[in-house]
């Protein structure tokens, strides 16, 4: 609590010393008008800044871009329009010193074909999808909001655990994502329109989350979320998809950002290859400030622990005359932890563990008319993850590397067909290598056992069609199929996708979605071996299928006033071919284990697709739009989470925490002699129920100096509630060439304890508790010019 008071002094003094400057400051906006359907290009659209006087726009040229300078610093309200489109709105567009604003934004063809274009303000489109296919269960957010939100720490995934149905997996410093209460491994992460691995620092075999992400704000452009049902393109997703996209790089002005934080030093560069250019280049490369202070002697964690992570991306733009568009894009990382014992504190086990991503990809788009164009993507994407625990560095208890790459071909072809009709179908290839092993002391024989010792190769074919119909102006209908082929073991996946959306009154909304969806289990533990008594061994789930769901998704929106929107959603989801152990298994152990529990991992226990589950919830949103300089969100779920086993009963899952509310809220204040300069304060409360446990036998614990669990009664133990207050507070000071942004963000600034887990200590013969990461706070400081 000290550290915090220092850091809010400093902060609070900073902002207090900072001189006003007396002179009015303009950027630039600029960017590029499309259709929505097609992607093509729209001439002649006018661009205007609404809270001007006198009023400043544009018009967009022969390629659709528009140019809009000496606008002044702060938040703006953009309109667009065009003869024959409906109207977009970006309401509170942020405009600093330090670096122009680029937008791509996209309109949608009206049926109806305006005569004029009249100049008027518009309800605001927040949080709609940017994949037009996307009718439920999908929110965009943008750079600008994980940036603002408190305790992000720029991080899309901590953001997104604001939004209803999301939760934590339990533990504050994995960073999991637990959608309507599924496993985190049922989540897709694309890149550019194509699967990477976990972008994730510090993470596991078959996990889909780490303690730091790869991800970096100086690349992120606005990007999708979805938490079910799901558009046909997307396969090999269970609960939920992250789209990521990256941005263009500045193709007129060289730009920088330096940023330096508990969380890292990172240092940004865009701008155009040469004067007369189209195309632009965008680097990111962050190190790991925890390392960087170690190196110079202040000890800020344990000495006997180095942790340390750094990550490196990139996209390069190459647009052509005639041949499409090209773009070069590329992110990656390492990470590693390493923690050496204290024999004097009867602490014997060294741990060593090393974590590396990287993902490359070469994407075309080419148009071949106005209303068709081609994207496709060419990537190789690598994860390796190792882990070594030995005793004092003699004796091995476990010995780990787990080896993937992939080689990636994703083809989509759109066709508009008009302003009623759009067709979207692709084929995405993908080419999956592996090197695995794994081996552990068993601590019976006192010998090392392998678990898993495979290498090689094989496929997972996918292709999808879908189709947007639109009756009538109120009414869209999404309709489409996804198949699946996973070459390991010939099993095959068809997925009928529907949804739509009815627009019955200019205020309000009906949704609903309804589709069939899967995802593989990590490659790892289909080779995994279970040694035979006569020794030997075999590969018992080499055969097994894709774990599949079937999602039921109704909605309800509506605009309470333009700034303002109630959002409503019931789910149900019947998951089905789900891995658990088989029927003749004996162990209470066994009875209950399901793939829906799993977070991370594999397992060598025979399994089979008999398992089943079901989600089902009631989400609810009230958002009042950043307007007026405030904003807040109030999120609340209800819902529950089952599975049944190989002993048939029906059980809470792992992550059946019942319930779940955030609120998030922010107010801005414009400082300085001519308002240049701005102070954000933020908060965040989430509140939900905790997470399941097996519950421990107190009794048989204490008889057998272990801990002994009640396999009769598991998951029926619930953690108590977590609850935690997050604040932020930002300050942005406008200058003539650059901008400079302080910011401090506090995770769980009241300190509060919330417990991970329970286990047995022989030393109280009683049962403990493990505590979450407690106070955790972040000042940062970031310079764009």
């Amino acid at each position: 609590m000290k550290l915090l008071l220092k850091l809010i002094f400093i902060l609070l003094f900073t902002l207090l010393i900072s001189k006003a400057i007396g002179q009015s400051l303009t950027q630039t906006v600029r960017g590029k008008i499309v259709d929505q359907q097609s992607g093509s290009a729209i001439v002649g659209a006018n661009v205007i800044i609404l809270d001007t006087d006198p009023l400043l726009g544009g018009t967009t040229d022969v390629d659709g871009n528009f140019r809009i300078p000496d606008v002044s610093v702060g938040r703006h309200n953009l309109k667009v329009s065009f003869i024959g489109y409906e109207d977009s709105s970006i309401p509170e567009l942020l405009v600093g010193s330090g670096k122009e604003v680029v937008l791509y934004i996209e309109l949608r063809e009206s049926f109806v074909q305006m005569e004029e274009v009249v100049i008027k303000a518009t309800d605001q489109e927040k949080g709609k999808p940017l994949n037009d296919m996307a009718l439920i269960s999908a929110q965009s957010f943008s750079v600008e909001e994980t940036t603002r939100y408190a305790a992000t720490f720029d991080d899309p995934a901590r953001a997104v655990l604001s939004l209803p149905g999301v939760t934590g997996g339990g533990d504050d410093g994995t960073n999991e994502i637990v959608i309507r209460g599924n496993s985190p491994r049922g989540v897709l992460w694309r890149v550019e329109g194509v699967e990477v691995p976990n972008p994730n620092h510090f993470a596991e075999e078959g996990s889909s989350a780490g303690a730091v992400s790869m991800l970096s704000n100086n690349m992120l452009s606005n990007s999708d979320f979805f938490t079910g049902a799901f558009p046909a393109e997307y396969g090999n997703a269970l609960s939920g998809v992250f789209d990521i996209n990256l941005r263009q790089g500045n193709n007129e002005k060289r730009e920088y950002a330096i940023q330096a934080g508990l969380l890292g030093l990172a240092f940004a560069a865009e701008g155009p290859f040469s004067a007369n250019s189209k195309g632009s280049y965008l680097v990111n490369y962050r190190y790991s400030t925890v390392d960087l202070i170690d190196k110079i002697g202040v000890e800020i964690i344990e000495p006997n622990e180095v942790v340390t992570f750094q990550d490196f991306s990139f996209k390069f733009q190459l647009p052509t005359k005639k041949a499409g568009a090209f773009s070069l894009w590329g992110i990656g990382g390492a990470s590693s932890y390493k923690y050496k014992a204290i024999p004097q504190e009867r602490d014997f086990i060294d741990e060593d563990s090393r974590n590396r991503m990287m993902a490359l990809g070469l994407s075309h788009i080419y148009y071949f008319n106005d209303d068709t164009y081609l994207k496709s993507i060419i990537s190789w994407s690598g994860l390796e993850n190792r882990f070594l625990e030995d005793s004092l560095g003699q004796k091995i208890q476990f010995d780990e590397s787990f080896q993937h790459a992939a080689l990636r071909g994703s083809f989509l072809l759109n066709h508009k067909f008009n302003a009623r009709n759009t067709l979207r179908s692709g084929v995405i290839l993908n080419q999956l290598s592996y090197d695995l092993f794994s081996k552990f002391r068993n601590i019976r024989t006192d010998q090392l056992q392998t678990e898993v010792n495979a290498s090689g190769n094989t496929q997972l074919w996918q292709a999808y069609t879908q189709w947007q119909n639109r009756p009538t102006e109120e009414l869209t209908i999404n309709t489409g199929l996804h198949f699946s082929y996973f070459g390991l073991n010939g099993n095959t996946s068809l997925e009928p996708r529907i949804s739509g959306r009815w627009q019955f009154r200019a205020n309000q909304a009906l949704t609903a979605g309804l589709g069939i969806h899967s995802r593989l289990e990590p490659i790892s533990l289909y080779l995994a071996q279970e040694q035979l008594p006569e020794g030997g061994y075999v590969q018992p789930n080499k055969s097994l299928d894709l774990t599949k769901a079937v999602h039921y998704v109704l909605g309800y929106e509506r605009k309470l006033r333009p700034d303002l929107k109630l959002k409503t959603e019931i789910y149900y989801q019947h998951l089905y071919d789900v891995p658990i152990r088989p029927d003749f298994v004996t162990q209470p152990w066994q009875l209950i284990n399901s793939a829906l529990n799993a977070r991370d991992g594999f397992t060598t226990d025979t399994l089979v697709n008999n398992g089943t589950g079901k989600n089902y919830g009631l989400e609810l949103t009230l958002e009042k739009y950043f307007t007026n300089n405030y904003y807040f969100m109030i999120t609340g779920s209800l819902f529950e989470s089952r599975y049944t086993g190989a002993d048939k009963i029906e059980r809470n899952t792992r992550f059946n925490s019942n319930f779940a509310t955030n609120i998030i809220m922010g107010k801005e204040f414009k400082v300085g002699k001519a308002g240049n300069n701005l102070i954000g304060i933020n908060g965040r409360v989430i509140w939900g129920g905790g997470q399941r446990v097996v519950p421990i036998d107190l009794a048989a614990s204490r008889a057998n100096n272990r801990t002994i669990y009640d396999w009769d009664n598991a998951f029926e133990r619930q953690l108590p509630n977590y609850f935690r207050m997050d604040i932020g507070i930002r300050y942005q000071r406008n200058k003539p060439k650059h901008a400079s942004i302080i910011a401090l963000n506090v995770q769980n600034f009241t300190g509060r304890y919330n417990v991970l887990d329970e286990f047995y200590s022989n030393r109280t013969s009683d049962i403990q508790t493990e505590e979450q990461l407690g106070l955790f706070p972040n000042i940062s400081y970031r310079i764009e010019f």
